[in-house]
């Protein structure tokens, strides 16, 4: 049996690798379109920009690990096709891979705003190696970078930016950031916390155009900058699938659509990762998840289908941010919440935000508070009643509160 993974990034390298934990014992070819062996993207907003990691620390696996485990990894290689009839995949320079099983992880693209400039080279997404050490290699004292967009990527650059003694001007086009993914006590804390850092954060501004010399906004403001880095959201990299045939969403930002094994509508197919829209059991959800446990969690389930493993039971789904000193935890979705606590106080840097729906944590936002964060990631998992009076009373430890659910 022979599988074939398309993209060489966190989702796919990873399902490489379980397919070998899980004694699969056929061809696995790995194909990924950038020239680097796989590797971590979380740090490139990070450790990477500030120059604290290393190529090797980047890596998922040393370059050894693909021979000795009998994995063909191909890389700076990009699949133009794929004809589920012949069970191939094509390449750019015309050679074909035939497949008995086909995984697509083809991750994501920088969302392009429809305005004069955007396809400018000198503006700079945030999405790959080549991207951070571009941005790298722009940054340091005497610098003006501006950043279009308040999401998580954008300000993970600005802390990484001013660590490097850059000025930073952030835009955003919402009244506050991070209003689509994350509640407003969250917004409120970090926004402050950057603007204290000297991080200079326009609020409700839109961006009209991009020119020499910076960013256009509607009202004629010129915002100067020597670096523009432009992260407003993804779109699923879903062309080869819908090419192919395969059930895809046709609104939003796009994606596979998969089942619970990371299955598509294709029985030899399977998709993981950024590019997918799939269940989440634990919240009764259909969408489509950017994160690295998301992208793990669907590699364990698309390789486990593939040797006839049981599946393992559905996780919650939980992301990470890491900016200055701060290490915010999220666990679960807010969809379902019908109000908000917060237990501890943001002026000391170490809170937590609540979201439940009648007497259950639906979702945790937990800002340096790892006993918040696990406890709550534990309590939406389990469905755990809690009593609010005892959430939000920082005498009761987390774990009493986990223990002694409401009657």
């Amino acid at each position: 049996m022979k599988v074939v993974i398309v993209g060489a990034g966190h989702a796919g390298g990873s399902a490489a690798a379980l397919l070998k934990a899980s004694a699969f014992e056929g061809e696995i070819v790995l194909l990924g379109d950038e020239p680097a062996l796989p590797y971590q993207r979380p740090p490139l907003s990070k450790a990477w920009l500030k120059g604290e990691a290393d190529l090797e620390s980047l890596l998922l696996r040393p370059e050894s690990y693909y021979a000795e485990q009998g994995i063909t990894l191909r890389t700076g290689v990009v699949v133009s096709a794929v004809s589920p009839a012949a069970r191939t995949v094509t390449l750019s320079d015309g050679s074909v891979e035939t497949y008995d099983t086909l995984i697509l992880a083809t991750g994501s693209t920088g969302r392009r705003l429809p305005i004069p400039g955007a396809d400018r080279s000198e503006l700079i997404e945030l999405r790959t190696l080549a991207d951070a050490e571009r941005l790298k290699g722009q940054l340091g004292p005497g610098r003006r970078l501006v950043i279009v967009g308040g999401g998580y990527v954008g300000l993970e650059a600005a802390a990484s930016a001013r660590a490097l003694g850059a000025e930073v001007v952030l835009l955003e086009r919402l009244d506050r950031v991070l209003k689509r993914v994350a509640s407003e006590p969250l917004s409120a804390f970090f926004t402050a916390r950057h603007r204290a850092e000297g991080v200079d954060i326009r609020l409700d501004v839109e961006v009209a155009a991009f020119e020499d010399g910076g960013v256009r906004l509607a009202d004629g403001t010129l915002v100067e900058a020597d670096v523009i880095l432009v992260g407003v959201g993804a779109l699923a990299n879903d062309g080869l699938a819908r090419a192919a045939g395969l059930a895809c969403d046709p609104a939003g930002s796009g994606g596979i659509v998969v089942d619970e094994t990371a299955r598509t509508s294709d029985p030899s197919i399977y998709a993981i990762g950024d590019v997918t829209v799939r269940p989440v059991p634990v919240h009764g959800l259909t969408l489509r998840l950017e994160s690295v446990p998301n992208a793990l969690e669907q590699a364990r389930q698309a390789a486990h289908a593939i040797v006839g493993r049981a599946q393992v039971a559905p996780e919650v789904p939980w992301f990470w941010s890491d900016q200055y000193d701060l290490k915010l935890q999220i666990a679960g979705l807010p969809q379902a919440a019908d109000r908000t606590v917060v237990r501890g106080d943001p002026a000391t840097g170490r809170f937590a935000v609540f979201h439940l729906c009648e007497d259950r944590i639906v979702c945790v936002e937990a800002v340096n508070a790892p006993p918040e964060f696990m406890a709550g990631k534990q309590m939406i998992g389990r469905r755990t009643p809690v009593d609010v009076a005892k959430l939000t009373d920082l005498a009761v430890s987390m774990k009493a509160v986990a223990l002694e659910p409401a009657a």
